[in-house]
């Protein structure tokens, strides 16, 4: 989900604040360790990984409440003063749009499928803008291309890799910039030697876009690695197997002055180290399914993880 990508978690929509604009923040280090504000923007993935945060936070010991932005251009110039201190970021996204910032928009990518070397170069645009980028995670939120069971059956489908050898041409639901963006359309022809029909600008993960897919109008759909409503239209996603997409791996930014403590750092932490791809889904799907609070699935599975006391 790097700048160049179809990217369905940059903090670009119109954002409606969680909590006021007007929070204040306690100095850190006094008595109950302060407040640490949480920056979160208005999609479930971004609300159920700030209450994450908050639940951690608050278990070390802060004050911790969320914060929701207008857009990424507003997010991360707050980040950078403090008005927010801490957000759950995507390392790819986040580095290509420092990149972008700092060297313009026809800057030489830095992020890649390497999410060592993705991190790495985040870390070397966020420090001078005094942004501390820490360890990242096993939890990735990434471009996934899905077809249905049967679809998957018939053609023995596991892989894009299968999807390409099968010389099945395929339609794909998704966003129009899917046709012209390298981690979608251009990038499975190259990579994989999928054969295209078009697009169905259809959107990307929508529900019309799996509908569509799911009755036999299209035969493959842009979703994400987090989407956890496959199943329910009998979809599954084939495996990115020579790893077309880049390294978007959840990791928290700080502002390094307000909230670079080691004890903030440990609580993230902990809460990094256990998070899955399949863990978040499962969240999301709560949320957008089950229609529960953000909160209230953050709060029992810290819970049942240890995380936090019951």
């Amino acid at each position: 989900m790097a700048g160049a990508a179809v990217t369905v978690v940059a903090l670009t929509a119109g954002l409606t604040a969680c909590g006021g604009d007007s929070l204040e923040k306690d100095s850190k280090g006094s008595g109950d360790k302060g407040k640490l504000v949480v920056g979160s923007a208005r999609f479930t993935e971004q609300k159920v990984l700030a209450e994450l945060y908050v639940g951690v936070l608050e278990e070390a010991g802060y004050d911790a409440e969320v914060k929701t932005v207008q857009n990424r251009e507003v997010y991360e110039p707050e980040l950078k003063k403090g008005s927010i201190d801490v957000a759950p970021e995507y390392a790819a996204t986040l580095a290509e749009f420092l990149n972008l910032g700092k060297n313009g928009p026809k800057a030489k990518p830095v992020a890649s499928n390497d999410v060592d070397a993705t991190v790495a170069a985040l870390k070397k645009l966020a420090e001078p803008r005094g942004l501390k980028v820490l360890p990242v995670g096993e939890a990735v939120d990434q471009n996934a291309f899905a077809v249905t069971k049967e679809y998957a059956k018939k053609h023995k489908l596991k892989t894009l890799s299968d999807l390409g050898e099968s010389g099945e041409k395929v339609k794909i639901a998704a966003s129009d910039e899917c046709e012209t963006r390298p981690f979608c359309a251009p990038g499975l022809k190259k990579k994989y030697g999928i054969d295209i029909a078009g697009i169905d600008p259809k959107g990307v993960g929508t529900t019309q876009s799996k509908q569509a897919v799911k009755n036999g109008t299209d035969q493959v759909v842009l979703t994400t690695t987090t989407d956890a409503t496959l199943d329910s239209f009998g979809l599954v996603a084939l495996e990115d197997d020579k790893k077309l997409q880049n390294a978007d791996n959840i990791l928290p930014v700080v502002n390094a002055k307000e909230a670079g403590d080691k004890e903030i750092a440990e609580a993230l932490g902990k809460l990094t180290k256990t998070l899955t791809t399949e863990d978040l889904a499962e969240l999301d799907r709560k949320v957008d399914v089950e229609r529960q609070k953000e909160a209230d699935v953050a709060r029992e599975y810290l819970e049942s993880k240890g995380l936090i006391k019951k």
